[in-house]
């Protein structure tokens, strides 16, 4: 048989299309985000992200913001290291997971990397819609396919000794707020 004529017998015997089935919505997904997140010492708000950061943070001084949403008040610098007096960093999330309370950030996202790590407090912009269940959506994301660099970022920065006395900010952010817009 010819190329051509098994490729015609097969197109003229296809099954008649039907319907995707419904995918089942986890109802939980935003209140499990919320959850995990206050549980890592993250915090979450609703609101005008423009009023949000001036009630929260009234006397950040320096802000740098990679997102049209929000004015900072000194552009992105090339140099990691000028952004060592930055007491406020705004960047939006491509998504966050409902399972650890993690929002997802790139070298897309952050533009120098270490502004997620450097500023004093962080902002985190995101979308409640682009919330996945879990680690294993999340991996699936399509997100991850074009990043050479990420990272799943839960609450600030954290370290305890020995006697477990727990200290936030130690070696990074000092507080992560996400704003939900």
């Amino acid at each position: 048989m010819s190329r051509d004529l098994i490729l015609s017998r097969v197109r003229a015997n296809q099954p008649k299309a039907v319907a995707l089935p419904a995918v089942p919505l986890f109802d939980g997904v935003l209140q499990d985000f919320k959850t995990n997140l206050e549980r890592m010492g993250g915090e979450y708000l609703q609101g005008d992200p423009v009023t949000l950061i001036k009630q929260k943070f009234p006397h950040a001084g320096v802000i740098c913001s990679v997102t049209p949403e929000i004015a900072g008040n000194r552009p992105l610098p090339d140099d990691a290291r000028q952004l060592a007096d930055v007491d406020l960093g705004v960047v939006r999330a491509r998504f966050g997971v409902a399972e650890t309370g993690s929002v997802w950030l790139s070298e897309r996202e952050f533009k120098v990397n270490a502004l997620g790590f450097l500023p004093q407090h962080l902002v985190v912009l995101l979308d409640p819609k682009a919330i996945v269940p879990n680690l294993h959506h999340a991996y699936r994301h399509p997100a991850f396919r074009d990043a050479r660099y990420a990272v799943f970022m839960t609450g600030p920065s954290a370290t305890a000794d020995i006697e477990g006395i727990l200290v936030r900010g130690a070696q990074g952010i000092r507080s992560l707020t996400v704003i939900a817009c």
